[in-house]
């Protein structure tokens, strides 16, 4: 059963659109995962964060792809690196991550609405 929210607490949530800039392995971590650093405009800035998404992902796959991320959470430390943006995504029908993005380029730092 999905839990009911309001409005208020939905706008709270900063939802941007952003460009990878850089990805790099992070063996590091305790799950296999990827270092990320996103674009999201002039407004924000540049974010990085990791990802558990090695399962349809490589760091060359990622440069240039437009993600969609939470830009509000406070930084969170992961091992050696912390995190500054939580990118989202859906997992397939084995678990793995699939990244969300836009279907079509907008300018980064757009807002989700």
């Amino acid at each position: 059963m999905t839990h009911e929210i309001g409005i208020d607490d939905f706008l709270k949530v900063d939802i941007r659109v952003g460009t990878v800039t850089r990805a790099e392995p992070f063996p590091e971590a305790r799950k296999p995962a990827i270092k990320l650093w996103v674009d999201f405009g002039a407004e924000i800035g540049e974010r990085k964060t990791s990802a558990q998404i090695t399962a349809h992902y490589t760091p060359d796959d990622l440069i240039g792809k437009q993600v969609i991320g939470v830009v509000n959470f406070p930084p969170r430390q992961i091992g050696p690196f912390m995190s500054e943006v939580l990118v989202l995504g859906l997992s397939d029908a084995e678990g793995a991550i699939v990244l969300l993005g836009p279907d079509q380029a907008v300018p980064n730092g757009g807002k989700m609405h």
